[in-house]
């Protein structure tokens, strides 16, 4: 037990420790699309669908709705649960996509999540429930997700959403002179991590900014409940070779060519660079 967590224990008074939940046993890894035109974009996110990603947030700023519901069409039906908009959100509805996310500006359903303790998704799930367009309702409600750029607006979002990101937590690769990082005292933010009750860890918080493989472990170490991924698996020479470093790092690895869960039918390597045209 880190000390950090040790004097969190010493403080809290002895009624309200047994409230403290314990941290989830895996991270979840999620990749977030590119803001422009990729070259092949569909065929990567094709081997990284087939290669176990679980969840993927389509972030496309300035491009209009029908721009938009015309990139996300050719996508197979059976991955579209595992797509998350950053905007345009009427099209979660209509193409049977996983959810919504809100960014640090826009308040989104900022209410405490009520009923049995939610989670996303898993891959083997989607594929028996994402085979039509009303994907999200095969699960009772579309996921909900914000972003985070402080501890007081990451502390009001706990158990209000179901995953929140908290970024940048180191400097960003895709965004050059955004910033080092977050303005945050490690030991309060891992504080904060660790302190969370049952209702808060409905909310998995994910970090992100900088992430690359070699960083996972001290992701882990502050107490996030996973990573997300944009520019180490866009801007590198092989984004599918830079996704499973990554994949390995949070301890889920899938054999080459097969996806990590069977969520629908594996794409060969000589058909995932021509099955979808952008």
């Amino acid at each position: 037990m880190s000390t950090v967590i040790q004097n969190l224990e010493a403080i809290r008074p002895r009624s309200a420790r047994s409230e403290v939940a314990p941290p989830p046993t895996k991270m979840r890894l999620v990749v977030v699309t590119a803001e422009g035109e990729v070259a092949q974009e569909h065929a990567v996110l094709a081997a990284l669908f087939t290669a176990g990603l679980e969840r993927c947030h389509v972030r496309k700023p300035g491009w209009s709705a029908t721009r938009l519901e015309a990139w996300l069409r050719p996508l197979p039906a059976i991955w579209r649960p595992r797509l998350m908009l950053h905007s345009h959100h009427e099209l979660v509805e209509t193409l049977g996509l996983g959810g919504r996310h809100w960014r640090d500006e826009d308040a989104g359903p900022l209410q405490p999540k009520v009923g049995p303790v939610s989670d996303w998704p898993h891959a083997d799930t989607v594929g028996k429930l994402g085979r039509s367009e009303t994907g999200p309702t095969s699960f009772g409600r579309s996921i909900t997700s914000r972003s985070c750029h402080d501890l007081s607006t990451l502390r009001t979002s706990l158990g209000c959403f179901d995953a929140v990101f908290f970024s940048p937590v180191f400097s960003s690769i895709s965004k050059k002179g955004y910033g080092t990082r977050a303005e945050f005292c490690e030991e309060d933010l891992a504080g904060l991590l660790a302190a969370r009750t049952a209702a808060e860890r409905r909310t998995e918080v994910i970090a992100l900014g900088g992430i690359t493989a070699e960083r996972v472990a001290r992701c882990a170490e502050f107490g996030f409940d996973g990573v997300a991924v944009l520019g180490a698996v866009w801007q590198a020479a092989d984004p599918v070779a830079a996704f499973g470093a990554i994949q390995r790092a949070v301890g889920k690895d899938g054999p080459p060519g097969r996806p990590l869960h069977s969520a629908g039918p594996a794409v060969p390597t000589y058909l995932a660079t021509t099955m979808f045209s952008p």
